[in-house]
């Protein structure tokens, strides 16, 4: 099941995003300092759960009783007519299964229903896996790229229409 994020998700939610950006990231750019003390399980879950705001656009995916991935998209801040999928995390465990391209789908249904014409999100050149599993989907590269902020690692704009 697919459901708005509440306050009550935000450690495993915390957990999540913890786990696969350490898994996803570490390895591009290798940063111990960031991947191990600026990611904090317990600083993450406290922001989700008490910074007004912060569940804003966030989902997730629950099954038997277990929350398994998340996904944050934008609606409000892009162009008319214009979705951004900010976020989207499976918990490394239950990668492969099917879950992320779960959440994906729902993304793209609801910005369909919206009326958008148009979805879009950065991806890290590097990061290959992602960028196969946006593929699948009818993402592509825009052309437009930048620096991650901080880093010598480069974001893809990838687009799709609707």
């Amino acid at each position: 099941m697919i459901r708005s994020a509440t306050p009550a998700d935000a450690s495993r939610l915390a957990e999540i995003l913890v786990f696969a950006k350490r898994v996803t990231f570490r390895p591009i750019f290798q940063d111990d300092l960031f991947s191990f003390n600026g990611l904090s399980v317990l600083n993450i879950a406290l922001d989700l759960r008490d910074r007004p705001g912060a569940l804003d656009g966030v989902y997730v995916l629950e099954d038997g009783g277990i929350v398994k991935g998340l996904m944050r998209w934008n609606r409000r801040r892009a162009a008319e007519g214009v979705w951004q999928m900010q976020e989207l995390y499976v918990d490394p465990f239950f990668q492969g299964q099917g879950i992320g391209a779960q959440l994906m789908e729902r993304f793209l249904a609801a910005a369909r229903a919206d009326g958008a014409r148009e979805v879009f999100l950065w991806v890290v050149e590097e990061n290959g896996r992602g960028r196969r599993f946006y593929h699948r989907f009818g993402f592509g590269p825009s052309g437009e790229r930048e620096f991650e902020p901080g880093t010598d690692k480069y974001l893809l704009k990838y687009t799709r229409g609707l």
